[in-house]
């Protein structure tokens, strides 16, 4: 392809992307399922008061409220600026300061070295093009400066269900990867490479039960989260599809029902410092 229609063709898939995260609530879906995450990746991520801090694919604020409370000089962006509403509310609810600012993860904006601290929360991993993402988030961050990512591990529940939603799903654009490969360490370790020095990674699982059955799960994604509508959408016509899809992501519920609906959903954490 021509670099005019290269262009063309990543913003059209930009344009779907942002569309994508516009559907449904995905403020009800951080609120519901990873309240807690974007505070333990703040934890894990080492803001202090003073830092001039980047959070990328913000989405409403899960981490970048976090980091404005403890202090940090905090930039929210996202390449979805319908986010930034109830975000702005959540921020002002709690007495945080923080600016916003649409942005794409692959082409940020800012000036090389601008952040002490960049932060993503189950966020930079839904970009399509990783090396171009992470070479963003490199390039944004000083010398010495510090990186911390939470990301759905592949074979987590999240990852399992991007998984079961593949075969329903439109195919990608080439060149796309999927989001999950962003929860494993040796693909993270290769993205951002001999850039970055004092790399520790490992996993945790947050514990999500606020769904009692496996159809309050699956009905609640069907509705609310972006990917997931738009693969519904785009069995409108196939019914039957739908149908299989409803067994399917039902029985993945199952699978992972400890009792009571309530689950463990496992995400990996990978922080690190900008070598020269």
């Amino acid at each position: 392809m021509t670099d005019s229609t290269t262009l063309t063709a990543d913003r059209e898939l930009k344009a779907k992307h942002r569309a994508m995260w516009a559907l449904g609530d995905y403020p009800a879906v951080a609120d519901t399922v990873i309240p807690t995450l974007g505070a333990r990746l703040v934890t894990a991520g080492g803001v202090h008061a003073g830092d001039r801090v980047l959070d990328i694919a913000a989405g409403s604020g899960n981490a970048s409220i976090p980091a404005a409370l403890a202090g940090g000089i905090v930039t929210a962006s996202d390449l979805t600026p319908e986010l930034f509403e109830i975000g702005r509310r959540y921020a002002a609810a709690a007495g945080a300061r923080l600016d916003w600012t649409q942005a794409d993860a692959e082409a940020l904006p800012f000036d090389t070295g601008t952040f002490d601290t960049v932060l993503s929360c189950v966020g930079i991993m839904f970009a399509p093009h990783h090396q171009a993402a992470a070479d963003e988030l490199v390039r944004v961050t000083r010398t010495g400066g510090r990186i911390g990512l939470l990301a759905w591990t592949p074979t987590g529940f999240v990852g399992e269900m991007f998984a079961t939603m593949k075969p329903y799903a439109p195919p990608p654009p080439p060149g796309a990867q999927p989001p999950p490969l962003w929860g494993d360490e040796t693909h993270v370790r290769a993205l951002l490479g001999d850039r970055v020095r004092d790399v520790d990674a490992w996993t945790e699982t947050v514990r999500v039960d606020a769904f009692a059955t496996a159809a309050e799960f699956r009905d609640f994604f069907k509705n609310n989260y972006g990917p997931t509508v738009a693969v519904y959408a785009s069995l409108a016509d196939t019914p039957d599809r739908a149908a299989a899809l409803d067994r399917d992501l039902d029985d993945l519920a199952r699978r992972y029902d400890l009792g009571g609906g309530a689950m463990e959903w496992e995400y990996l954490l990978v922080t690190a410092r900008r070598s020269a």
